[in-house]
């Protein structure tokens, strides 16, 4: 602190620091609470007062469509079964078995005739006898739970008792919505189930066949030993998320071993073993292909491992496969496709380390007959220590929250990882409050393995100053 008081005074040092704690608060703490906050919070339509409110919403719709049912077959029956609009704009269908719109504008199918009420899913689901959404498998009922009347819009009953039964229902679950909101918004509104439930298991269906081959594989042994996967009164079970958690993380690992035996002679190549003149080039030759944005580089890939790609034509030419080698299938691709995606990240920090060791230590080693191992393992490794572990951990983070390769490059024939299973629960299940403790449950997961790997190490944070 004196130091850089001393040397930029105290108005540069101040505004240092401010923007430092700037970019703290906006890029990492902020976004944090609130994906915390998120994660804590039950969704909203698990909640019971949202099932209430649907309830109503269903059973008001129900009204709606019974009552645009009745008018349509009241109406004389037009020539040709063709569409007669209806007062508010939409089209109506003539009875003649074609779908009738709700009036929330979803098209809801009518009967083909011959039954007291043609179908209708917001009728059929108006019902206080609705399950609840329970934590471990426990069973709830609407009804049982706030001893409610058990109404159920009635199928072969005349279309003005339907709508009696449906009216009452909606005012029910109306005065029961306005009830559980108060009660809801007085309780404590932190909760751990969305962390549940990534360890909840999932039922598996599985045929006795599929099954014996799969108790031979050798993967379904380690996850049965690991409990990911169990058995219980017949019936298979697994621990989806936490399986998809687990194998991502083992890959990125792997990916970033790959990486370290690939990138660490590249950087002693061009630190040390190279005349600073014929460095420049092989410097050259690493950064050129990353002037190309990553995306096309990663879409690059896909016209080498196709089908009728590169490799695969050129196998074929040379007669020493009959059939195309599906890569897309194998995870061995992916893992190269990210080691090369982000081989930058791991060679610049072990070269920049390497480049500041003295050439007369490797020489004297050699001159007193240390081979090239004893070499790299007593004098090279020992200095580039800080640079192998800033390196190891940009890569793991890098290949760990990787979305883009494994997801053009498998293209869905292979397991997804876990950033995919993320982006599924925020944009495609529209579960973002799962998606958010899934999210802060990775990072801190990741946040471990670098501590971890970093005691492993030996390092300490302001060692990475030598890598940069």
């Amino acid at each position: 602190m004196s130091g850089l008081l001393r040397g930029y005074g105290r108005g540069l040092t101040a505004t240092f620091f401010a923007l430092v704690a700037a970019w703290a608060l906006l890029l990492i703490a902020f976004p944090q609470i609130t994906m915390l906050e998120r994660a804590l919070t039950a969704p909203k339509r698990q909640l019971d007062s949202s099932i209430a409110l649907q309830l109503s919403r269903d059973a008001s719709t129900c009204i709606s469509v019974l009552e645009t049912n009745a008018a349509a077959a009241a109406a004389p029956a037009p020539s040709g079964g063709l569409t007669v609009p209806s007062p508010s704009g939409v089209a109506v269908p003539s009875p003649s078995g074609i779908g009738v719109p709700s009036s929330s504008g979803m098209a809801v199918p009518s009967a083909s005739g011959g039954s007291d009420r043609p179908y209708v899913l917001q009728c059929d689901r108006a019902s206080t006898h609705t399950r609840l959404v329970r934590d471990d498998g426990i069973i709830a009922w609407l009804d049982e739970t706030y001893d409610i009347p058990t109404l159920t819009v009635p199928q072969d009953a005349s279309v003005e008792e339907q709508k009696e039964v449906a009216s009452e229902i909606s005012a029910l679950s109306q005065d029961l919505y306005s009830t559980l909101r108060q009660r809801e918004a007085n309780a404590f509104p932190f909760t751990l189930a969305n962390f549940n439930a990534l360890t909840a298991p999932r039922l598996i269906p599985i045929s006795p066949e599929q099954k014996a081959v799969e108790d031979a594989q050798f993967g379904t042994r380690l996850l049965s030993l690991s409990g990911l996967r169990y058995e219980r009164d017949g019936e298979v079970y697994m621990r989806l998320g936490l399986v998809t958690l687990a194998r991502t993380l083992v890959f990125a690992i792997l990916a970033t071993a790959l990486a370290l035996v690939i990138c660490y002679p590249i950087a002693y190549k061009v630190a040390l073993a190279t005349p600073p003149k014929q460095a420049v080039w092989l410097f050259l030759g690493l950064i050129i292909p990353y002037a190309i944005v990553e995306l096309m580089r990663i879409y690059a890939w896909t016209t080498i491992i196709d089908t009728q790609g590169l490799i695969n034509g050129l196998l074929g030419s040379l007669g020493l496969i009959s059939e195309p080698i599906p890569f897309k299938r194998f995870p061995a691709t992916v893992f190269v496709v990210i080691v090369y995606t982000y081989v930058l990240f791991m060679v610049f920090p072990i070269y920049n380390v390497m480049s500041t060791l003295d050439r007369n230590q490797i020489e004297a080693a050699r001159d007193l007959g240390a081979t090239s191992l004893r070499v790299h393992r007593r004098i090279v490794i020992p200095h580039a220590k800080p640079g192998i572990a800033v390196g190891c951990i940009a890569t793991f983070m890098l290949a760990a929250g990787a979305f883009s390769v494994p997801r053009i490059i498998s293209r869905g024939l292979q397991a997804e990882w876990f950033s995919q299973t993320i982006y599924s629960k925020f944009f495609e299940s529209e579960n973002s409050n799962i998606g958010a403790a899934y999210s802060f449950a990775y990072t801190i997961l990741c946040f471990v393995i670098v501590g971890l790997f970093m005691w492993i190490m030996r390092t300490r944070l302001k060692d990475f100053a030598r890598s940069q």
